[in-house]
């Protein structure tokens, strides 16, 4: 399958949650709830190549499923809050590498766009230890 050779994608920082001049498609998949994405590039097993690059949009209360991953995994923040099952928050700005075996749910409880750049595909898991819930920031 053919790809880009180069994608642009003007300041992404200018608009945050909405970047409405670029496609958004709902990702829908087991333990996902309200999650959309644009791919940026997919993997292509042609090619030997596992890796995935997205930008999310998580509207208010949104949330992935809950998945272990089997290579590394950058996060940036383009705008909002992007809340993390331990219990940490990341806001706009922030950058987040997660490694090999790491586990959890990304939410927003207020809304957040953020980049995700995946080295290999991530694994659904069941949680072995309660993990923080979706709630929305008035809440």
């Amino acid at each position: 399958m053919a790809t880009e050779a180069v994608k642009y994608i003007k300041n992404v920082f200018r608009s945050g949650f909405e970047l409405n001049d670029i496609d958004w498609t709902p990702w829908s998949e087991p333990g996902r709830i309200g999650v959309d994405h644009h791919v940026l590039w997919a993997p292509d097993e042609a090619a030997g190549e596992d890796s995935a690059g997205l930008l999310l949009r998580f509207p208010p209360t949104a949330h992935g499923d809950f998945h272990e991953h089997l290579g590394y995994e950058l996060m940036l923040v383009l705008d909002g809050q992007l809340d993390h099952s331990d219990g940490v928050s990341y806001f706009k700005g922030d950058l987040v590498v997660e490694g090999p075996g790491t586990e959890h749910r990304m939410s927003s409880g207020s809304g957040c766009t953020v980049l995700a750049v995946r080295t290999r595909p991530a694994s659904p898991r069941a949680p072995k230890k309660p993990i923080r819930e979706v709630v929305s920031a008035g809440s």
